[in-house]
């Protein structure tokens, strides 16, 4: 006999992560199409899925709204439970008072860190860890060993999801860097030609100029660019000037 919540459902949540990924769509699109299916499958109250970027575990994506913290919260491997879990490359499974477990490191960004119960699964792909989903609730919760199959076999399942959305993030973040370097670089000629100094005083004055106005370096030259192309429309042509 078939389980709905594994089946029909379930083929139609790997349908729209495979299409979410052949149409390259943003990598927090498809962890959120991830712990939604997650959230609806095991009703809990919390759901995040960290992913390994580089040697840090990096907060991805949150059931609840978390927008100052995801993206930024970071913890290197074998930290927390949750760097427990991507070290050993095993779940950990904790019904009750999860925060006082040995392994177990606060963060106080997160209320979720004083929910009791806590189900921690690795995702593995091409043998190695991807990403740790935590499955979380507010009170002592008995995890099913049906609830913890499917969760594992989910993980199972997206990993190569998730690190292929992972690099496509990577290739447009790289991209979005080239752009803000040639952005700066064409400040830095602009200021060069202007005050007679060199490259690297050049990048000095933007970098100083950045800090003290509280704005990114990216935003500095942009100004600069702005300024340097309203200066050049506003000089007269020789016609204008023959006219006068």
């Amino acid at each position: 006999m078939h389980d709905p919540l594994t089946a029909s459902p379930a083929l139609e949540f790997l349908h729209d992560v495979g299409t979410r990924i052949a149409a390259a769509d943003p990598v927090h699109e498809v962890l959120d199409l991830i712990v939604e299916f997650i959230s609806d499958l095991v009703n809990c109250d919390s759901c995040f899925i960290y992913v390994l970027e580089g040697s840090d575990l990096v907060l991805r994506a949150s059931k609840n709204a978390h927008l100052e913290v995801v993206d930024r919260l970071r913890m290197y491997i074998g930290q927390g439970i949750t760097g427990w879990v991507a070290e050993h490359r095993q779940a950990v499974v904790l019904e009750r008072h999860a925060s006082h477990d040995s392994r177990f490191r606060q963060f106080t960004e997160l209320p979720e860190d004083n929910f009791e119960a806590l189900l921690s699964i690795p995702v593995v792909s091409r043998g190695r860890v991807v990403s740790v989903i935590n499955v979380q609730h507010k009170e002592p919760h008995t995890f099913e060993s049906r609830e913890v199959k499917v969760i594992s076999m989910i993980g199972h399942l997206v990993g190569a999801a998730i690190e292929m959305a992972r690099l496509e993030n990577e290739v447009i973040e790289l991209s979005d860097k080239l752009a803000v370097r040639k952005i700066i670089e064409r400040a830095k000629g602009i200021i060069q030609s202007q005050y007679g100094i060199t490259e690297e005083e050049a990048y000095s004055t933007i970098k100083r100029q950045a800090r003290s106005r509280r704005k990114s370096m990216k935003e500095i030259a942009e100004a600069i660019l702005m300024t340097n192309d309203m200066k050049r429309t506003q000089k007269p042509t020789s016609d204008d000037e023959l006219a006068s």
